[in-house]
């Protein structure tokens, strides 16, 4: 077996010299392809070789190609000595994850504990996603709550570590705001955090008892039982719901009117009714975040929403929640995109399951981790290994139970 050795001036390098493309919010393959192979500066080639490459048309055996940040060739004829060999393992674009709360996990580690080194915590999340082959995220930061649990101050501190962190990160980190509409201070706090150069994805959520994620007041009950009193506990029910009916409609509203002007992506969070998606519908929303019934995902799906479903879901077979299973969405035909939700490395191994359980080609299970959600966000220039994309590639090994994760390269830089 070879052993890939660290090229340490190239990852320094790296490290010093950011792609500018990281401060921006997109760019087209093509600008990427003409920087590669005529404009800006040349970078030695690299090339990957003894490999399958999954592209679009299915996998295929050969080698692919990467300079100064992009594809530029895929083949299967001779190539140079010094290629790297990937020994016939896999070739796979990087994971694109639109919706993680993996970073709260690191900030906020017990109730009550924020960490003292936010910048450190980061890292660690920034890590953990390179280790699960995630190489662009939206970090869900949290806009208000409808239950206390530390996360008005979890919205600075996130915004304020990432930003110090953010020259030496090796996943392309950008931001999706889960905006709280029954929270009274969730306007304010919106307006605090809304022109963030970053953001890329805003969604809307509604966690009052009694309906979408918990329609079943039992769930509800056992979720928050061990935090309060049974008196306790219905005295917060009752509240949520007067904020809920005071403010959910005014902070939809303001959202939607936002995230058009500005042209962010929007989406809906655990859609249950056949209403919650017509509203979404009627209001710019393009993506159904982890609807709760069969029927709401069959309503996001006729109105042309994309429907999104947690991994952690189909790994375990079942939802947390009780909702509606990921494998039943899959099998349907209405599965557009995974999401890692709590659990990062929960996409590779979604992916397998897709393909061994539910009927999807390699292609089909992993376009749900790479291309869907890169479009879905915008980002025409990653998710597929296609001449001109952004060189996010990751090199998995497919001959165990699950997909391992054996090396990862970021515009074309090694950095796992």
């Amino acid at each position: 077996m070879i052993t890939l050795e660290r090229n340490d001036t190239k990852l320094d390098d790296y490290w010093s010299n950011r792609p500018v493309d990281r401060r921006q919010l997109s760019r087209t393959a093509g600008q990427y392809l003409a920087d590669g192979l005529s404009g800006g500066k040349i970078s030695e080639t690299t090339i990957l070789a003894g490999a399958t490459v999954l592209t679009p048309d299915g996998p295929k055996k050969g080698h692919l190609a990467m300079a100064n940040g992009v594809i530029i060739n895929i083949g299967n004829g001779l190539v140079p000595n010094n290629s790297v060999n990937i020994e016939g393992d896999w070739l796979v674009p990087g994971l694109v994850e639109l919706h993680t709360d993996n970073l709260e996990k690191h900030l906020l580690p017990r109730p009550g504990i924020y960490w003292p080194e936010p910048g450190a915590a980061v890292e660690a999340h920034d890590a953990q996603l390179i280790g699960a082959g995630i190489t662009t995220v939206f970090d869900s930061i949290c806009v208000g709550e409808s239950v206390d649990r530390g996360r008005h101050v979890l919205l600075q501190m996130s915004l304020d570590a990432l930003q110090e962190t953010e020259s030496y990160l090796r996943a392309d980190h950008r931001l999706h705001l889960r905006c709280e509409i029954s929270d009274p201070e969730m306007g304010e706090l919106f307006d605090q955090v809304c022109h963030h150069p970053k953001i890329g994805l805003i969604s809307l959520m509604d966690h009052t008892p009694g309906q979408r994620q918990w329609r079943d007041i039992q769930s509800y009950r056992q979720y928050y039982q061990q935090k309060c009193s049974d008196q306790e506990l219905a005295l917060l029910s009752e509240r949520v719901k007067a904020n809920r009916d005071r403010f959910a409609q005014f902070h939809s509203e303001k959202i939607a009117r936002h995230t058009k002007i500005n042209h962010i992506p929007l989406a809906s969070h655990d859609d249950t009714l056949v209403e919650h998606v017509q509203w979404a519908s009627e209001n710019g929303v393009t993506i159904s975040e982890f609807p709760t019934t069969l029927q709401a995902a069959q309503a996001a799906a006729s109105c042309g929403l994309a429907v999104t479903m947690g991994a952690p879901n189909l790994v375990r077979g079942q939802s947390h929640s009780g909702n509606v299973t990921t494998k039943e969405v899959a099998e349907a035909g209405l599965l557009s995109s995974l999401s890692s939700d709590y659990v990062p490395s929960s996409l590779l191994s979604g992916v397998t399951l897709l393909y061994r359980d539910c009927g999807f080609s390699w292609w089909e299970a992993f376009k749900t981790v790479t291309a869907s959600p890169a479009q879905l966000a915008k980002l025409p220039d990653r998710g597929c290994l296609v001449p001109g994309y952004k060189a996010d590639v990751l090199r998995v090994s497919l001959n165990g139970p699950r997909p391992v994760i054996r090396s990862v390269w970021i515009s074309g830089q090694r950095v796992f």
